[in-house]
């Protein structure tokens, strides 16, 4: 399906799209804020820059877009038909330093938590926030 933007209305959406702070990230904060867990957010000296550091826990989530991130199978992750080039490389990048962060991660010790902007259903929701407090409570409690 063609682009049926023009240049400058494509580049206005693009520019509004934001790296952090974004709707699935809030929503899984507030959860587990809800739930009694304290964290702290975009820890900048954490490799890859984890949207959600639990640091009680030493547990770190990243909360990917399907499209940013290049989710496999996934229906939000098309290429756009334009600049198909310029589009793979920069997903393969993305994918690329995710994996150094998330090893590095796991190599200092961390226990990483990837979550896709696709799980974040209203049917799987509470599955997930399970999964990540299931994984919290099995994590050593640093003090």
């Amino acid at each position: 399906m063609p682009d049926t933007l023009t240049k400058e209305q494509r580049h206005h959406c693009m520019s509004n799209i934001h790296s952090k702070n974004t709707k699935p990230e809030i929503l899984v904060r507030k959860e587990l804020f809800k739930k009694g867990f304290r964290y702290r957010i975009n820890v900048s000296k954490l490799p890859g820059k984890p949207d959600i550091v639990l640091p009680k826990y030493k547990t770190a989530i990243f909360i990917n877009g399907c499209f940013w991130h290049g989710h496999e199978g996934c229906r939000h992750f098309i290429i756009p038909k334009t600049n198909t080039d310029y589009w793979m490389s920069k997903i393969r990048n993305n994918q690329h330093r995710d994996k150094e962060s998330v090893l590095k991660l796991q190599q200092a010790g961390w226990k990483v938590l990837t979550i896709w902007e696709c799980e974040l259903t209203t049917t799987k929701f509470p599955e997930i926030i399970q999964t990540i407090e299931t994984i919290i409570n099995t994590s050593p409690i640093h003090n």
